[in-house]
Order: structure tokens, then C-alpha cells, then sequence
């Protein structure tokens, strides 16, 4: 397969891109100054849909590694709630993080801190050809996702959701409901999943000999409803349960538990744990 939508060009700025993200910016700074109570728990509820379901439930554990199986509508919608983080289209982000483990911190790797953290963490969204709407290109790494017009669709056409949100939120809350459910919460939210790329590539503890320098972190799970468990991931990358000993904090495997016990979710992949007291010793 051709490696071309993983080595972005580095003197090519995207300014559609990097004149969106100041202004979201922007948007999130000014955001104290129009704080109510109700435009931050609509912030927090979006955050909650659009990364704990849209990017861990959704993008990552479902559509990117399979992790389990649920109805075709429940994928749909998830795919859905990942677009509202701004994060591109399902048919893109899983090309990308599909190529990201088979190049893991390796030549290649669209977002390695070993080509500097700066670069890992935003660098490689702001510069380089824009591949968000080339589907055709990035249906090579997601074939599976391709096949479906639905995901076609979506991945063309991934602002429109939050767009239309935007001005929902816009009418019904006026600025403070755009400034902090809008600007304030994507701001967030993207910088939360980029530390998955390069603060989990940093920072944190291995647990398992990996072949590229995946950690352990929990202060990003927190952040990202257990994504940080990043070096179990990388060891396991199948499982939809990431934080593999008890302490390790993952509340999307907590919901696919739920989900599971009301039969709603199926097929559940999971690294097996030989001890509670020697969780050390965990196998595929």
C-alpha cells in the first residue's frame, strides 16, 4: 500500500485547517467570560458523547480495531458522535490509526514524538496535503468502513453534524451554549485524544515489551475515558478493554460491560488476566 497520506509535507501549511482551529481558540478563551451553569453541562454532556462514545466507543474500540460487534444503526451513530469532536471523518481517522500501529513510532508513523513532540501531538494535523475528504485514497487502509455509502458520506461531509449543532446550540443558548459546548469543549476534547499520540508515546510506564515506546498513562485516561492505558493497547490492540488491572481506570469498558449485560453489545474481545495479584502476566 502506498504510504501517502502518512508522511504529511512539513512546509505545507493546511490554513483551512489552522484558521479553524485559532478560532476555536479563541472561541475557548473567551469562553470563562460567558460562563452559566447550563452551557457547562451541555459541554460536558457533548464531551462525554463525542469522545467517550464518538472516538474511544466509537472510531477506536469499534471501528478501527473491531473490538466488539453491535447493530449496524448503534455503528452508525457513533460514527456520528465522532465527527463532533472535529477529529474528521470515520473513513479518515481510522485510516490514520490503522497506519499508526502497523508504523508505530517506526518511519511512517503519522504522528510519532520521535519526530518531535510538538509534531505528534498537532503538528502533523497543521501541516501536510489535507486528506480529510480523499476517501478514495483512505478506503485502501479502511476497506471495511468504505464499502458502506453511509460511511462515505460521512467522511466527505464530517463537519456538517457539528455545524448543524453549532447553530442549534447557537439558538437556543446564544453565545455562551456556542462558546463553551462548541469551542471550549472541541478545544478540549482535541487535545485530550492528541496526548493519546504523544504524551502516551512519552510519558507512563510499560507494561509489556512493545516494538514501539507506547506508555501507560493515567492522567490521559482520565481524560479520555481510558484510552491512556495506551501500552496495554498497543500489546492488545483488538481488546475493547484497555485498562487491564484493576486500578486502571476505564470507564468505556465499564459502559461495554453494561452494554453486554443487557445484551446489547456482542462478541466482546478482551486480554485475559491470569492473576488479580499478577496482572503483569496478561495474554492475548
Amino acid at each position: 500500500m502506498s504510504d501517502v497520506i502518512s508522511i504529511p509535507n512539513r512546509n505545507k501549511p493546511n490554513w483551512v485547517t489552522i484558521i479553524a482551529l485559532v478560532f476555536l481558540h479563541a472561541g475557548a478563551v473567551a469562553a470563562p467570560f460567558y460562563f452559566t451553569w447550563k452551557a457547562l453541562w451541555v459541554a460536558l454532556a457533548l464531551h462525554w458523547l463525542a469522545v467517550g462514545w464518538g472516538i474511544s466507543l466509537g472510531y477506536h474500540r469499534l471501528h478501527t480495531h473491531r473490538g466488539y460487534k453491535c447493530p449496524l444503526w448503534f455503528e452508525y451513530f457513533l460514527a456520528v458522535c465522532g465527527t463532533l469532536t472535529l477529529e474528521g471523518g470515520p473513513i479518515f481517522w481510522v485510516a490514520t490509526h490503522r497506519i499508526h500501529h502497523q508504523k508505530s513510532d517506526q518511519p511512517g508513523d503519522p504522528h510519532s514524538p520521535r519526530d518531535g513532540a510538538w509534531w505528534a501531538h498537532i503538528g502533523w494535523i497543521l501541516w501536510g496535503e489535507a486528506k480529510h475528504n480523499n476517501t478514495k485514497l483512505m478506503a485502501k487502509y479502511a476497506p471495511d468502513l468504505a464499502k458502506h455509502r453511509f460511511y462515505v458520506w460521512l467522511n466527505n461531509w464530517h463537519w456538517v453534524p457539528l455545524t448543524l449543532v453549532g447553530f442549534g446550540l447557537l439558538a437556543w443558548g446564544g453565545a455562551s451554549m456556542l462558546l463553551w459546548a462548541i469551542c471550549l469543549r472541541v478545544v478540549f476534547g482535541l487535545h485530550a485524544t492528541w496526548a493519546v499520540n504523544s504524551a502516551t508515546h512519552m510519558w507512563g510506564s510499560r507494561r509489556f515489551t512493545t516494538r514501539d515506546d507506547s506508555r501507560n498513562n493515567w492522567w490521559v485516561a482520565l481524560l479520555t475515558f481510558g484510552e491512556g492505558w495506551h501500552n496495554n493497547h498497543h500489546a492488545h490492540p483488538v481488546s475493547a478493554r484497555h485498562g487491564l488491572a484493576w486500578y486502571e481506570f476505564d470507564p468505556t469498558w465499564l459502559t461495554l460491560k453494561l452494554m453486554r449485560a443487557v445484551g446489547f453489545v456482542r462478541n466482546i474481545q478482551v486480554a485475559k488476566v491470569n492473576s488479580v495479584l499478577d496482572e503483569e502476566r496478561i495474554v492475548a
